[in-house]
């Protein structure tokens, strides 16, 4: 009988629970559950709405039990950098305060102040992004000590969830690089920084690799959902897990992780914090087995999802309603399409303007860039898409030199992995601004390299080649050529 392995991946916007398993050579896999994951105004930060995040974890377990397909182990995997503080009781001592909110503007000086951007990023080989974890964490220094000193355990929020799953606290490795305050070389909470910063040390605890067990479902839990399982640590950085499930057949490709985010790099033995990768604004975050992911993070569909939902007239961020909404309803092939009518509009915007963050309108933001730089300022739905989907290609095919530049490394192909493979058009235009050949595929790369990890440690896969050589042969993969 085949052993059922559960992926809670859970994403800036939605979050799922994807069974796989083993059968004749292939991975196979079937979404249980799929629920929203939303943002709050509260109190006058933007926050996660761990209630509802919490509820679905649990709607999508007992969805499990009631398809009878009860999972051996458990692992959750989420986005980086935010996360939890508990007090004594072990309970959350305030919101969780999304990545996207605006209270680290004008942090990153004080953190210099205390320590050289320089010297951070050779320590801890991390690009400079206003909400690193370390400019938060300064940041709620400043605004709530109080909150710092009551705070007894920090816990990154994938490590949060599997400690509400479990009770046992782990703080895992992959996500923990995320934060900018590990030590690149050492592996390890990076304590002089952290102690120059003036943070408590009681915080940073043993860092744990992917494969740790954390522990059985806790007994409320499991009379609550109908079943018992192993919590099992994936590389609990989304990233993470979708660089394992790449299918590259040589190192001499890069892999584009598409999703909100683009993450776009390669594997390395060793971080690389030269002035020349800093300069470049590249990253070393960790990976399972100690790999770094020298990449950088691009802003990726964020920017389309932003456009998509000010046009249909949803909310954007709660309470604001879009003046852009024309009645019609938008699919992304809608806006896939009416990009295609426009190829020949010829302006682009730098997609890594700190202006596409988290405006109020990303229409408008996109109009005054153009309009900042002299270029024409798009006007129909095609021609802003146009400019969005140059900005991506360009951007893409850009940081591949520079990675090439810097690790000499002769780059001969693109792995796009993730739910943004699904767009032929950017494919194409990737194809065609980078030169390479792209290889698309597979869709759900979280959940599936999540996966990897739960199977290698139940013993049904070898290593990690075995676990991409049975991706490969499991997911279609499609070709765009230059």
């Amino acid at each position: 009988m085949n052993k059922n392995f559960l992926a809670i991946d859970i994403g800036a916007s939605s979050g799922r629970h994807i069974i796989g398993w083993l059968e004749n050579g292939q991975m196979f896999l079937k979404e249980m559950h799929r629920f929203e994951n939303r943002q709050l105004q509260r109190n006058g930060h933007l926050v996660w709405d761990t209630d509802n995040l919490w509820n679905g974890i649990i709607d999508g377990l007992k969805a499990c039990k009631a398809e009878g397909m009860i999972p051996e182990s458990i692992g959750i995997d989420t986005w980086g950098v935010d996360y939890v503080l508990l007090d004594e009781a072990g309970e959350m001592l305030d919101d969780a305060v999304a990545y996207r909110d605006l209270r680290t503007e004008g942090i990153e000086e004080e953190v210099f102040s205390l320590i050289s951007e320089k010297e951070l990023y050779e320590r801890c080989g991390i690009q400079k992004q206003p909400f690193n974890t370390i400019y938060q964490l300064m940041a709620l220094k400043k605004e709530s000590p109080e909150l710092l000193e009551k705070a007894q355990a920090l816990l990154m929020m994938p490590d949060y969830l599997g400690y509400k799953l479990t009770g046992v606290r782990k703080q895992e490795y992959t996500n923990a690089t995320t934060s900018n305050l590990v030590n690149a070389a050492g592996k390890t909470w990076d304590m002089e920084v952290i102690r120059r910063l003036g943070l408590p040390e009681r915080l940073f605890g043993e860092l744990s690799m992917p494969g740790t067990t954390v522990g059985n479902l806790a007994k409320d839990i499991q009379e609550e959902v109908g079943f018992d399982a192993t919590v099992i640590l994936p590389a609990t950085h989304d990233t993470g897990s979708a660089f394992l499930a790449v299918p590259a057949r040589d190192d001499s490709s890069v892999f584009l992780s598409s999703g909100t985010w683009s993450l776009l790099g390669l594997e390395n033995k060793e971080p690389i914090t030269s002035e020349n990768a800093r300069q470049q604004n590249l990253t070393n975050e960790g990976g399972a087995w100690y790999r770094y992911r020298f990449l950088k993070n691009i802003m990726g569909l964020w920017i389309i999802q932003s456009i998509r939902r000010e046009l249909n007239g949803t909310e954007y961020v709660e309470g604001r309603k879009s003046k852009y909404a024309d009645g019609k309803n938008y699919s992304f092939p809608d806006l896939i399409a009416a990009a295609r009518e426009c190829a020949d509009f010829g302006a682009e915007i730098n997609v890594n303007d700190d202006a596409f963050l988290s405006p109020e309108s990303m229409i408008d933001a996109i109009k005054d860039h153009c309009r900042e730089h002299g270029q024409p300022v798009p006007e129909k739905v095609g021609e802003i898409m146009q400019c969005v989907y140059r900005g991506l290609a360009k951007c893409y095919a850009d940081t591949i030199k520079e990675i090439s530049a810097i690790t000499g490394k002769t780059i001969t192909s693109v792995n796009i992995i993730g739910g943004g493979c699904q767009d032929a058009y950017l494919n194409e235009m990737t194809a065609q601004a980078t030169g390479l050949t792209v290889y698309a595929g597979p869709i759900e790369g979280t959940a599936i390299g999540n996966l990897a990890i739960l199977m290698i440690a139940s013993g049904e896969l070898s290593d990690l080649q075995a676990a991409r050589d049975v991706i490969y042969n499991s997911f279609e993969i499609k070709e765009f050529r230059a």
